[in-house]
């Protein structure tokens, strides 16, 4: 058995990094109510901007860009979203599995026809360590997601695959469902899903029992298709680097909690110990006393 001595040091110890998961608790839960407002802000104009898009591909017009333009997949281009620190759970390793499984899809290519885009510290460090090479890093926008930022990132990409650079790009990152949910989810960027686009169209059409097909549109459908679809596409990636920031603050939160239960739990079962042992302790000291009082 522990002497109190070793007991009460652990009981610092402990005390001590009780404290420290505590206040991290604290700090992720300011930063994801920072998050959900901003993904509050910027619902109604990413649904509007979706809506225009699926009233034209349901209004039967032709859609001529380079931006839904399905080619053989000769190069690929992943976008992977972790975070920058750890102590969130299986956040991060989540993703790097994830990743591991997609190399495994495109082995065929070969590595260098696997561009890489790591949005965060911890993936960017896992992909040098498998012997890629990032196209970049982007951990500021992993830390502080902004519009700027994510719209330079989906202009680069959009650029490659209109020079047909690269024949496909997929995000990977976590969706923020609740602070007790977040889902990892694979979507594909580019080319842009038309089909699924208008299944999306014909459901909400159904549920709202609205059908709208008849569009006049000025100065042209091109010109209006040209403009439409890069902010969608730079949406999209701002929306999902506010998404994976708020479901990593949200994971570090439960990791957190969890982390100073376990400490709760660890401090009450060694106080319980400290005490036992002090009482013997002096238990032990009264009979010496007793028993020497006794000759």
């Amino acid at each position: 058995m522990a002497s109190l001595k070793e007991i009460k040091s652990r009981i610092g110890s402990v005390q001590s990094t009780l404290k420290i998961t505590s206040a991290m608790k604290m700090v992720a839960s300011a930063k994801l109510h920072k998050a959900q407002d901003a993904i509050v802000n910027m619902l109604p104009y990413q649904e509007q901007l979706d809506k225009i898009l699926r009233n034209f591909l349901s209004g039967d017009l032709p859609i001529d860009s380079p931006y839904v333009q399905y080619r053989p997949v000769k190069k690929v281009a992943i976008v992977l979203f972790s975070s920058n620190s750890s102590l969130c759970g299986a956040f991060n390793s989540n993703v790097v599995k994830d990743f591991l499984h997609m190399i495994g899809e495109y082995r065929k290519l070969g590595q260098e026809n696997i561009y890489i885009y790591p949005v965060g510290k911890k993936i960017e460090e896992a992909v040098i360590k498998m012997g890629f090479t990032p196209k970049g890093t982007f951990q500021h926008l992993s830390e502080k997601p902004n519009y700027s930022e994510a719209s330079v990132l989906a202009q680069q990409l959009m650029k490659l695959f209109e020079n047909k650079e690269i024949d496909r790009v997929e995000l990977v990152f976590h969706h923020f469902k609740s602070v007790a949910s977040q889902t990892l989810v694979r979507e594909l960027y580019l080319p842009i899903d038309l089909l699924q686009i208008e299944e999306e169209e014909h459901a909400k059409e159904i549920e709202d029992n609205v059908l709208v097909k008849d569009y006049i549109v000025e100065p042209s459908l091109e010109e209006l298709i040209a403009d439409l679809l890069p902010q969608v596409l730079a949406n999209k990636m701002f929306t999902t680097s506010v998404d994976s920031s708020a479901s990593e603050h949200a994971a570090r939160m439960i990791a957190m909690q969890s982390a100073t239960d376990n400490a709760n739990d660890l401090l009450q079962t060694l106080t319980q110990q400290y005490n036992k042992g002090r009482q013997q302790a002096i238990t032990n000291e009264l009979l010496d006393i007793i028993g020497g009082s006794m000759r």
